[in-house]
């Protein structure tokens, strides 16, 4: 996954961003990112060792030079910050099955999490990333420091999609298990029909900053099947005889735009980030454009 996820060029431009937060929480030890909080000084502070994963620019190499021991430089007030990534492991995610392999939603999503999990690590920041599949929730982490990026991304590799989930359910019960507050990002299609805000909601009370990713395919948003057919929810297995002409598309555009303004209304109501995406962008493009337009990155 690394080889085919990150070219040299790419990992470079993305190690130069910082996930954002409103309101910074500080974290167990001191991180990259610098306080938003007033009236904050970013003066040298202390020094404490080296570990595996920190930023060499970090390091006093006239300490190692006299000491031979490696010591990390920090600046009084840093914070780091803990990052969740829940992705939506869904049977909907695996979507489209066959045709352009890029569009595929469940591969986008890990693309996306991949991406601004190397942000988070290259930071300084703790990572933990969720897959929701079915009644499990599998976890990566919590984690922090970029010497754990080929570990993630070989966690992610191995993740694949399946089974129905009650997305607003898998949603509060993450919320209920993560140990600390932070950035919590969510990858999904959304297609939950018994909804899902109640999910962010609990995110939210939990003290989470809560973004949330809509990927969907191309055929998703501009439907190329049509005549009389029988289409089967691939979670439930549930069946609809449907008959799809110039007009029933038209309808279906509609309710998917107003259905996608409402989410962003309510998001933005509640101080949720709502990003919709589809997947014929490249992923690279949407952390390094839409994703810093939307502010989630810097």
């Amino acid at each position: 996954m690394a080889e085919r996820i990150f070219d040299e060029k790419t990992l470079r431009k993305l190690e130069r961003l910082t996930i954002i937060a409103n309101q910074v929480r500080a974290g167990a030890i001191k991180g990259e990112r610098r306080s938003t909080r007033r009236g904050t000084s970013i003066e040298f502070a202390d020094y404490r060792n080296y570990a595996r994963g920190d930023d060499l620019r970090r390091v006093d190499w006239n300490i190692y030079a006299r000491l031979g021991r490696a010591f990390v430089k920090l600046v009084e007030d840093e914070e780091d910050l803990a990052v969740h990534l829940i992705v939506d492991s869904s049977a909907s995610m695996d979507w489209p099955r066959g045709g352009e392999r890029d569009q595929h939603k469940f591969l986008f999503a890990r693309r996306l999490a991949a991406g601004l999990a190397t942000i988070a690590l290259s930071g300084g920041d703790q990572v933990t990333i969720a897959a929701l599949r079915g009644d499990d929730v599998e976890t990566w982490g919590p984690l922090r420091g970029r010497g754990r990026t080929p570990d993630l991304l070989g966690w992610l590799e191995e993740r694949q999609p399946g089974g129905a989930i009650r997305l607003g359910g898998a949603l509060a019960a993450y919320a209920r298990r993560a140990a600390r507050a932070g950035v919590c990002i969510v990858l999904s299609d959304l297609l939950a029909p018994e909804g899902f805000a109640d999910g962010l909601w609990a995110l939210q009370g939990r003290g989470h900053e809560v973004t949330v990713i809509q990927v969907l395919s191309p055929d998703e948003v501009d439907p190329v099947i049509s005549g009389d057919l029988k289409l089967v929810d691939v979670e439930t297995g549930a069946p609809q005889e449907v008959t799809i002409d110039a007009a029933m598309k038209e309808l279906y555009v509609q309710r998917l735009t107003a259905w996608q303004a409402e989410i962003g209304a309510l998001c933005t109501r509640r101080g949720v980030h709502f990003v919709p995406l589809v997947t014929h962008a490249p992923w690279e493009q949407v952390i390094l454009l839409q994703l810093r337009q939307a502010r989630v990155v810097q």
